[in-house]
């Protein structure tokens, strides 16, 4: 699968951006400094994979390409995909206009965004970060998997910025 004749993100915002303005409008989880936004969408795996920021939520979004099929998945249920920086769970996004679609949620509320431009930042690094190789002794997956065997916090831990904003892709 190549070329930009069939990245989805322009059908994803459509989507979205209709949602924005009819069943989220007015909600108090709607942040009215962002907007809706397609991040980074790329061919993988004869799918399309990309970040979807909304005023509401920001999710990693799977979504198939022209000759492949994803499971639907019901209420509930959920999906394991593995990136090169790991295994995230996924569940079915029931969009009609979309057709079938994954999602794993990564922040909700977007309230902590001040601007548009700062949640788009965060989701650039994430989605640097979902196809970044994992590394052997990678000291954030070293920190959770210590911190995970002692059943400890994680919110007690220091870490930097970019660690914490890979830490939905870690599984906690």
């Amino acid at each position: 699968m190549t070329g930009d004749e069939r990245n989805p993100a322009a059908k994803l915002e459509r989507v979205f951006n209709r949602i924005a303005a009819t069943r989220m409008a007015g909600l108090p989880i709607v942040n009215s400094a962002l907007r809706v936004e397609a991040v980074g969408f790329r061919p993988w795996r004869d799918c399309w994979a990309g970040v979807l920021v909304t005023p509401w939520t920001m999710n990693l979004v799977l979504l198939p390409g022209p000759d492949a099929r994803l499971e639907t998945l019901a209420p509930g249920q959920h999906k394991v995909w593995s990136f090169p920086s790991g295994a995230y769970e996924f569940m079915g996004l029931a969009e009609p206009e979309l057709g079938v679609c994954h999602a794993c949620p990564l922040i909700s509320p977007l309230t902590e965004f001040a601007t548009h431009e700062a949640a788009l930042a965060v989701a650039r690094e994430i989605i640097d970060e979902l196809f970044a190789e994992a590394k052997a002794g990678d000291e954030l997956a070293e920190m959770l998997e210590e911190a995970r065997l002692k059943g400890e916090s994680l919110g007690k831990r220091s870490m930097s910025r970019r660690d914490f904003l890979r830490m939905p892709f870690m599984g906690n």
